[in-house]
């Protein structure tokens, strides 16, 4: 008897904890970007918009903010900083390889910290 209740509660305890884990499917996330002109805004936009999930980009040149909307079930914020790195864009979360920075045009090589 006592084991058919502990299998119950075990059991109610572990679907609880998977409705406290539902996913945002409209998640407003804003990160810090490195970069300095349209080329780099085109670059950062598209990078983002290639990881699935994606729905809104936008750069701003002059604040340096990325504003995304994205699915959770489909990608995560460590998804998209990973693109955007490499895509030669430090971001506050995920730098870029040198290498990936070095392919950058001219114009676009940002002071790096």
């Amino acid at each position: 008897m006592k084991k058919i209740i502990l299998v119950a509660i075990i059991t109610f305890l572990g679907f609880s904890a998977q409705a406290q884990t539902k996913k945002n499917k409209n998640l407003k996330y804003i990160t810090e970007v490195n970069g300095n002109c349209e080329q780099c805004k085109k670059r950062i936009e598209k990078a983002a918009f290639g990881v699935p999930g994606v729905k809104m980009a936008n750069w701003d040149i002059s604040s340096h903010q990325l504003t995304v909307i994205l699915n959770e079930e489909k990608c995560s914020s460590e998804d998209l900083n990973k693109a955007i790195a490499k895509a030669g864009h430090d971001t506050k979360e995920v730098k870029a390889t040198q290498e990936d920075y070095d392919n950058l045009h001219a114009c676009c090589k940002y002071e790096r910290q």
